[in-house]
């Protein structure tokens, strides 16, 4: 949405409300929006379950910085209540929640309910797809959200990019895999498609919400799993029992987490209100990413130095058959289902045009400058 539109709406929905300064567009595709004038409206008090515990101060810390936003520009008439996973419901039922009105939103991932729709897949991120930059112009300006809310729509809830983690680490092992032969019957929790793949495999995949994975890998019901990245990885203390760190994860490119908000409750509010709903997650988005990258170099170097974690890369027979069945099962998809085709197209068709500039002048950049850098990290 732009300035001028946002301000339209933001006047028109509000009587007497003062105009709302806004910037323009950032990499996330959202305005930061200024609190100096708020807007006025109704009293609405909302709930908000996240897929993720308090102390993941990132992921969950952006639903309850919506909140904050969404508060700070009504004076207080737009409340948002913030539940933490298992508070109101287990985390990787969030949308279930909104679907049938326990809650107003969610803050979770597309790719955990793949179940419900394979489609939603794409509202998170892709097996070999795009990083975050490319995903939010996907979404934002590559007709990627307006095809996703059309998936969404089926199931009463309307959906706002309200973050993104970057591309993600490749997990934790206890053992090293020096091959493809290593996959074989290793116990991985990992959502979405990346699961899919991962089973295609022969690894034996289980979807975890994030409070679950430490136990899991505690008493060994898991071999091995993946979260996002260093910082999230260290507060979760994974390191302490599967010392190998992977890298990359071609599953998580460019992950970006939703906001799921309930049609019936969004089109009961302003078009002012609304608009703050865009708005607010819109600069959680970049916040996100931004406060990500900020962290994880510094975690990175606590996890080698301070606990001694072995860096790996994944092997190339790993990396080539993730590849093959990585298309294949999206072309597969794709000819079984016309609605997953719909997105898949669209999606595609912007990855085969952004990847060739990216490869040419971006990773040329990157290979280059990077390496000049002293202090490099020993991957094995």
């Amino acid at each position: 949405m732009r300035r001028r539109e946002f301000v339209k709406k933001a006047t028109l929905g509000a009587a007497g409300a003062g105009a709302l300064a806004a910037c323009g567009d950032s990499e996330g595709g959202g305005m930061v929006a200024s609190a100096e004038a708020a807007v006025q409206g109704p009293e609405i008090r909302w709930r908000l379950a996240t897929s993720f515990p308090p102390s993941l101060d990132i992921l969950h810390g952006a639903a309850e910085r919506i909140a904050e936003r969404v508060g700070e520009l009504t004076d207080g008439r737009f409340q948002i209540r913030v539940y933490a996973a298992g508070e109101l419901v287990p985390a990787l039922q969030v949308m279930d929640a909104v679907q049938q009105g326990t809650v107003q939103a969610g803050y979770t991932g597309g790719y955990y309910y793949v179940g419900k729709n394979p489609a939603l897949a794409f509202d998170a991120t892709i097996p070999f797809g795009l990083n975050q930059r490319q995903q939010n112009a996907w979404l934002l300006h590559g007709g990627g959200l307006e095809l996703l809310r059309e998936v969404y729509a089926d199931f009463g809830i309307v959906n706002f990019l309200a973050g993104g983690t970057g591309t993600q680490m490749g997990g934790w092992f206890r053992e090293p895999v020096n091959s493809l032969a290593d996959l074989q019957g290793l116990r991985i929790r990992i959502p979405g498609v990346g699961g899919e793949i991962m089973n295609r495999l022969g690894a034996s995949v289980q979807v975890l919400g994030g409070p679950e994975i430490y136990p899991a890998l505690e008493r060994g019901a898991i071999d091995a799993t993946e979260w996002v990245g260093p910082y999230d990885d260290e507060k979760l203390g994974f390191h302490e029992i599967a010392p190998n760190y992977y890298m990359p994860g071609w599953w998580e490119p460019g992950l970006s987490a939703v906001l799921q908000v309930s049609k019936a409750a969004f089109d009961e509010l302003p078009p002012s209100y609304q608009a703050l709903i865009e708005t607010a997650c819109h600069e959680a988005a970049l916040d996100q990413m931004a406060r990500y990258d900020a962290e994880n170099p510094r975690a990175l170097r606590r996890l080698v130095d301070d606990h001694g974690i072995t860096l790996r890369a994944y092997p190339d027979d790993v990396m080539e058959a993730a590849w093959r069945e990585s298309n294949a099962f999206l072309e597969e998809q794709a000819a079984a289902d016309a609605g997953f085709d719909r997105v898949y197209q669209s999606w595609k068709a912007y990855r085969d045009d952004v990847f060739p500039l990216f490869r040419a002048n971006e990773l040329r950049y990157a290979n280059f400058a990077f390496a000049q850098i002293p202090g490099g990290l020993t991957v094995r």
